[in-house]
């Protein structure tokens, strides 16, 4: 269970949130051609949006398919790629981990001000927990790559 989780968690919120926006925007299209307007479709799918990118971000570092420059790496050896490697994801959790503790402080305000959605009713900080759901997943992936890395790098010396 736990391997299924760590090679499909990513996808299967993925393909759930993916999903449900494109439910929401035919119901949209379709209840717009019979001349009525359901509201809360458009904002279901921006939230679905919200949500798919952050854990989209998570997705990316487990497949290691996140933005990097390959420049310099063509430059070094494999020993120092390995390095390289490292040090940019050393960097990328740091920013991880800034952008979670403050998204976190952010949902915390959002509860206690107890904001609600225009067309859904919905809390806002329910839309807002995207940002440290989708961070504590990449800090959390972007461990497992420095161990891997870590232990490559074992095997290399």
């Amino acid at each position: 269970m736990l391997k299924w989780l760590d090679k499909y968690f990513e996808n299967t919120i993925a393909v759930i949130l993916l999903v449900i926006m494109v439910a929401s925007i035919f119901l949209q299209v379709v209840t717009r051609t019979l001349d009525y307007s359901v509201s809360w479709t458009e904002e279901l799918a921006r939230y679905c949006f919200i949500w798919l990118i952050y854990i989209g971000i998570s997705f990316a570092v487990a497949k290691k398919s996140h933005i990097k420059i390959e420049a310099l790496t063509m430059l070094v050896d494999n020993k120092e790629k390995k390095y390289l490697s490292l040090f940019s994801d050393l960097v990328f959790f740091v920013f991880s981990i800034v952008i979670l503790f403050k998204s976190t402080q952010m949902v915390m305000n959002l509860y206690y001000l107890g904001q609600t959605s225009p067309a859904l009713g919905l809390p806002m900080w329910i839309v807002y927990l995207a940002g440290p759901v989708g961070f504590a997943l990449t800090s959390f992936r972007l461990i497992q790559q420095m161990l891997i890395t870590t232990d490559e790098l074992k095997t290399i010396e």
